[in-house]
């Protein structure tokens, strides 16, 4: 008897705790109680983990996205329209002293420090057969350069000219590059920096921020997941971007810097002209809230995004190629002889610091994402869920004006999306357009080239912190020759 006493107490000591009230009770509130379901068959360590998983959740947010983004069907959306033709800037509409005074105007901007920089930088390499953070990708330029190095250095190197460009003065005025990233490539993204010395930029002008996560849920909105002290999360798209500038106080910051103008794009594009001087000058001289560089499509089935305005009068947004029949694809503008639905949308936009402040609010107040509908690793194996996402052209919506630029697809748009292989948007395919634009440089600045294969399949490469857009480049390259492949710097 006196054994059973004994081992009584000793199953009592034994008996496994329960999960913390509060927090049971609270995930009640939001119908997410499930997730203890398996608490017993925990370890210590396990439920700890469990319990810091959750707690990390800001609950009644994600309640709230959860419900307003399944829940809501929205209103009927009206009717799509081209884009009017007030709203684009098109090359060849214009003119020379318009390109010159754009240009001054956004260097001397830049010389004043009212433009940083964001880096959209959350995503791996997954399609181009690594699990490296994207910027650190060497498409196979003669330099052997990474997508981030190309893109600080061009920073560099408009820094100088904006510098040169000032009225007695020389001094550099460093653009500030907030660089974006995920949980999965933020330390790689940092390490990578801080081992090649941040490209020559000062460390001080370098911020990195992480985009958020949101929980993958069913169609009834329960967590999913991952494992029986996880749950299973997925970054919540692009226009994270607004929720994390705000969460991370750096809009904060930007006012603080006297930034008053904001230049955003996406790492995966090797021609990418970042912090723009033309650009940058013409969306001042416009005065409107955002803008958005654009290229026109290639063919009317290509599979791109494109820009529309949702109503007669209404907001300019974009719409993803399913969303556009083959007929409504197919429509020619007989006044122009374009597409009618011809801009695409290659993610290269500007900001007023004050559209930011204002969309950050806006977006997080209405709380409605993109469903994504995927399937999740899951303690069940893989299921299927639903990834809540925000992107970043749901900020146009919101706008109270709007301008589009166009930019020449083999001038300033080289997507590194997919594996070499592939058929279009790979590595190869990036480096180039890259040699054929540097060598057209070239020879417009008189100089030569001589190659060994034919030329359509190489070229030379200027360093961006020789020239930014092809300029000053007669010096140097007047009546010489240059052997293709290599790069030139100076």
């Amino acid at each position: 008897m006196k054994e059973m006493v004994v081992g009584s107490e000793i199953a009592r000591r034994e008996a496994p705790s329960p999960p913390p009230q509060a927090l049971v009770e609270r995930l009640k509130d939001y119908g997410q109680e499930d997730v203890f379901c398996l608490w017993d068959e925990l370890s210590h360590e396990e439920r700890d983990q469990l319990v810091r998983d959750i707690e990390g959740l800001d609950l009644p947010r994600v309640d709230r996205i959860i419900r307003c983004s399944l829940g809501s069907q929205g209103p009927p959306q009206p009717g799509i329209e081209p884009v009017p033709e007030s709203c684009v800037s098109t090359v060849e509409e214009r003119t020379l002293s318009e390109r010159e005074r754009w240009w001054k105007r956004g260097l001397k901007a830049i010389s004043e420090g009212k433009l940083a920089v964001v880096l959209l930088s959350g995503g791996q390499g997954t399609r181009l057969g690594s699990s490296d953070p994207k910027g650190c990708f060497n498409i196979g330029l003669p330099s052997g350069k990474s997508l981030f190095q190309l893109q600080a250095e061009r920073i560099l190197c408009v820094q100088k000219l904006a510098a040169q460009s000032a009225d007695g003065s020389s001094s550099v005025i460093p653009i500030h590059w907030y660089i974006m990233t995920s949980p999965f490539t933020d330390e790689a993204t940092r390490k990578f920096f801080e081992s090649r010395k941040y490209f020559g930029l000062d460390v001080g002008q370098v911020t990195f921020f992480q985009q958020g996560t949101l929980p993958c849920v069913s169609r009834d909105g329960r967590f999913i997941m991952e494992t029986a002290c996880k749950v299973a999360k997925a970054p919540d798209g692009n226009g994270g971007i607004y929720a994390a500038l705000k969460s991370s106080k750096l809009l904060e910051d930007m006012a603080m810097r006297g930034v008053r103008y904001v230049d955003c794009y996406g790492v995966d594009n090797a021609l990418v002209r970042v912090a723009d001087p033309t650009f940058l000058g013409y969306f001042i001289d416009k005065g409107v809230a955002t803008a958005a560089k654009v290229v026109r499509k290639a063919y009317p089935q290509e599979k791109v995004g494109v820009f529309v305005q949702r109503g007669r009068g209404g907001p300019l947004t974009v719409v993803e190629y399913s969303e556009l029949d083959s007929s409504m694809a197919s429509e020619i503008n007989q006044s122009t002889g374009r597409l009618r639905f011809c801009w695409s949308n290659v993610c290269l936009h500007m900001f007023t610091l004050d559209f930011l402040n204002q969309v950050a609010h806006a977006l997080e107040k209405d709380s409605i994402y993109h469903i994504a509908e995927k399937k999740i690793p899951s303690i069940h194996g893989s299921t299927m869920g639903v990834k809540l996402e925000q992107f970043i052209f749901d900020a146009f919506a919101y706008a109270p004006s709007m301008a589009l630029f166009e930019a020449l697809r083999e001038e300033e748009f080289a997507p590194v999306k997919n594996a070499n292989g592939a058929s279009y948007d790979t590595p190869d395919s990036a480096r180039l357009m890259i040699l054929r634009l540097h060598s057209r440089w070239v020879v417009a600045a008189g100089g030569f080239l001589t190659h060994s294969v034919p030329l359509y399949l190489t070229g030379v490469e200027i360093s961006p912190l020789s020239s930014y857009a092809g300029e000053n480049l007669e010096s140097i390259c007047r009546g010489r020759t240059f052997h293709a492949p290599s790069e030139i710097t100076f």
